[in-house]
């Protein structure tokens, strides 16, 4: 506890929790007020910390809409007790850290979700054709936290940091102003909890390396990767049990299949079938895309299109940036036709009128003939904004002037990087 509490600590912890941002928990207190907040309340709460007497507050609950359907329950803690979290999360990660497994690459300092998907590819082109996509059902909301102590205890010797991790599991969740008391799980939002699901989980990493399986796990998404249908189904029973009777954790059955590498995602991207196999972005991480720019663009007929370009552009930047691995270029192309056919709808729309929709086409560099006979065809704003004239007249040169990112200038940009 000394450790976590020792100035430089703190100050780091400090430090990466104001980088983070994230919103106020049941207190109140935001970004802005919290360095204040600190000045006036933190000789109080450290000496509680050094006593072992910190309690910390109920979390806040969010919940957030699954791709697929449901919801996901977020807890975020006030900053006060993220400072906390952050701070302990420093001190206990290197005593962790070395019992972790090779292929274990979520919430780690030195890996990411790209290495993950390298790694797997890697291991489908070594022969391994068949994959065990286990999914564990409601994870972060089951941990059994005796288990989860128990391993913990095993390194972390001051009994004030163990209890109060107990009761960082413990600390009730405010739903509707009334706080519910928690008995399992982990609750998501604080940074101690990425922690916590590597440590209880190691002991599936281990069972799976002592099998001699090839395996990516990043946090609760574990791939394994096999030569047969036959060979994968076994293991997706033994390990089902083993989950269940040593871990109390349950697969989820309607989630989780043996099947091709390339009919399954992983992380977001999926796979081609060729012997040596091409990583690809997985159809449900285009169509999420696509549901983001729909909603930046509803309503975008009343505002200047170099404002909704402006809006679009960090959408797209981010999300280039992680699927920067994908060797399958024809998403990307599609896409952007796409995007700029919704743009150029957007323009139709905003003319409204026949002589209006003349003018700013002769404007773009068609001849007088054109735009008329353009504007004259009774087609509505889709179909036009894929005609030839359109296009023609709004180029992908002029989306570039105003801004707009390119998905495929973009991943050929990240690709030169690397």
């Amino acid at each position: 506890m000394e450790a976590a509490c020792e100035r430089s600590n703190m100050l780091l912890a400090y430090q990466r929790v104001m980088e983070n941002k994230g919103s106020a928990g049941v207190d109140g207190i935001g970004i802005a007020e919290f360095k204040d907040h600190l000045k006036r309340h933190w000789p109080t709460i450290r000496a509680k910390l050094l006593a072992g007497a910190y309690t910390p507050s109920p979390v806040r609950r969010v919940d957030i809409p699954k791709p697929q359907g449901g919801v996901r329950t977020l807890g975020i803690p006030t900053l006060t007790d993220r400072l906390i979290q952050q701070a302990l999360h420093q001190v206990l990660s290197p005593l962790f850290e070395p019992d972790f497994s090779e292929s274990n690459y979520g919430f780690r300092p030195g890996r990411n979700a790209h290495q993950a998907v390298k790694a797997a590819r890697q291991y489908v082109a070594e022969g391994r054709r068949f994959v065990v996509d286990m999914d564990l059902e409601k994870f972060f909301d089951r941990v059994n936290h005796d288990l989860l102590m128990g391993r913990v205890m095993k390194k972390v010797n001051d009994r004030r940091v163990a209890c109060l991790i107990r009761r960082y599991l413990e600390c009730g969740i405010l739903t509707n102003g009334v706080v519910l008391p928690r008995t399992e799980g982990t609750p998501q939002g604080g940074p101690l909890s990425p922690l916590l699901s590597n440590i209880l989980l190691t002991d599936l990493d281990r069972e799976l390396e002592r099998r001699g399986h090839a395996f990516c796990r990043y946090a609760d998404d574990c791939n394994i990767y096999v030569k047969s249908r036959r060979s994968g189904e076994r293991v997706m029973g033994s390990i089902t049990r083993f989950l269940g009777e040593v871990l109390q954790l349950t697969v989820n059955e309607g989630k989780s299949a043996v099947a091709r590498p390339w009919e399954r995602k992983f992380l977001g991207y999926s796979m081609t079938w060729h012997k040596q196999p091409k990583l690809r972005i997985a159809p449900a991480s285009r169509q999420r895309l696509a549901d983001r720019i729909r909603e930046v663009l509803k309503g975008a007929c009343g505002r200047n299109l170099k404002k909704t370009i402006s809006e679009l552009s960090p959408i797209l930047r981010g999300w280039m940036a992680y699927f920067r691995l994908t060797e399958v270029k024809g998403v990307l192309e599609e896409l952007d036709g796409w995007i700029r056919r919704k743009l150029r709808c957007i323009l139709w729309r905003q003319w409204k009128r026949r002589f209006t929709r003349a003018r700013n086409l002769m404007k773009a560099g068609l001849t007088k003939e054109r735009a008329w006979r353009s504007v004259s065809n009774q087609r509505g704003p889709w179909w036009n904004s894929g005609a030839s004239h359109m296009n023609h007249a709004f180029r992908k040169a002029y989306f570039d002037r105003l801004g707009l990112v390119s998905l495929l200038d973009t991943m050929r940009r990240l690709q030169c990087i690397q």
